[in-house]
């Protein structure tokens, strides 16, 4: 199944870089994932191709305008059916592993970058199907928030990664943090790494890999063990 996903931003240039390198470069070099990036300013309104304006209310800041997006968003929606459409937001739910699971096994995608103030409310009413953060901060924009969302999702696309079992062993996919990880040389400036990683033993090395992601789970996120129990 190839993955679709275009995401709507004021601020194209922005993700020309995360979008265009490493992996998700390679993903889109694959055939895996088709991404586009669509400039909201070519659907703006008058001769300056307006995309924002002031809040009704009097509040500072400057919002997105609903006439764009619907525009485009409708363009899009006629062309193919998607399965979310995504919003970048601040209080939106959490960007978990688990919700990047859940949106790699999707075929389309939508994401919409937030910009200015805010967006008018009656898009997040009306056209958006999703709310997502990557944290309790505010950025200039949702471009970054989308590249990470993007990021998180294609690398989980099969053929993705040069190792297809390298992301099962990642932080957060069992509710736990991932073990420590070393190199050669097996000892560098006095450091050396754990002797059972070079017993050869699989059964040890597994044992010693729980051991550890547990302890560094409870030292370090806490919080998740008791989110699962």
């Amino acid at each position: 199944m190839l993955m679709r996903i275009d995401i709507l931003t004021v601020v194209p240039e922005l993700l020309e870089s995360p979008l265009g390198y490493s992996i998700v470069k390679r993903a889109r070099d694959k055939g895996l994932v088709e991404i586009y990036v669509h400039n909201l300013r070519e659907y703006g309104k008058g001769r300056y191709r307006q995309v924002d304006d002031y809040s009704f209310g009097g509040d500072a800041g400057m919002v997105m305008m609903i006439e764009p997006v619907f525009t485009l968003m409708e363009k899009l929606k006629a062309e193919r059916h998607y399965d979310e459409i995504i919003f970048t937001s601040p209080d939106g739910e959490p960007l978990t592993q688990q919700v990047a699971n859940e949106l790699s096994c999707m075929e389309n995608l939508m994401i919409l970058c937030g910009h200015y103030k805010g967006i008018d409310h009656r898009i997040r009413e009306h056209l958006v199907t999703r709310e997502i953060t990557v944290g309790d901060y505010v950025l200039s924009g949702g471009e970054l928030p989308a590249a990470i969302i993007t990021d998180a999702v294609v690398r989980l696309l099969p053929g993705a990664l040069g190792d297809e079992t390298s992301a099962l062993s990642d932080s957060f996919q069992d509710g736990l943090l991932a073990p420590p990880v070393y190199t050669r040389p097996a000892e560098f400036n006095g450091w050396k790494v754990p002797d059972v990683l070079l017993s050869g033993d699989p059964k040890k090395i597994a044992a010693w890999q729980d051991e550890q992601a547990l302890e560094r789970t409870k030292r370090l996120r806490p919080g998740m063990l008791a989110t699962s129990e």
